[in-house]
């Protein structure tokens, strides 16, 4: 099954990624986003929402509370929450894999495929 993953900015300001429920209009199992400032540039934070005391992605939050709904979620940011959901890695790379006929760099003559 496949989640719509979305970032929203919330009345309070805070930013907040989810499983967007459309039918609802809520985003569900919320993590919250946190920008902390560093010396090569600005790292960022995902965490329960409800952490410390819930330490797992649960939660609701309607959105009635939304302030801004992103157009774009980027892709980075969408796997970083499934694998923290989760604990799964997202593959990536895929499109770097040869397939087909010829000799895959680094091995060799070519004589073995």
């Amino acid at each position: 099954m496949a989640y719509d993953i979305r970032l929203m900015k919330l009345l309070t300001g805070e930013l907040v990624i989810g499983k967007y429920d459309a039918e609802n209009d809520k985003l569900t199992d919320v993590a919250a986003i946190q920008t902390i400032p560093s010396q090569q540039g600005v790292q960022m934070v995902m965490m329960p929402y409800g952490y410390p005391f819930e330490p797992n992605f649960t939660g609701q939050i309607e959105g009635k509370f939304f302030l801004y709904r992103y157009a774009d979620t980027p892709k980075e940011l969408q796997d970083k929450y499934i694998e923290a959901c989760t604990n799964l890695t997202v593959a990536g790379g895929l499109g770097k894999l040869q397939f087909g006929s010829g000799p895959m760099p680094g091995s060799g003559s070519g004589l073995i495929s």
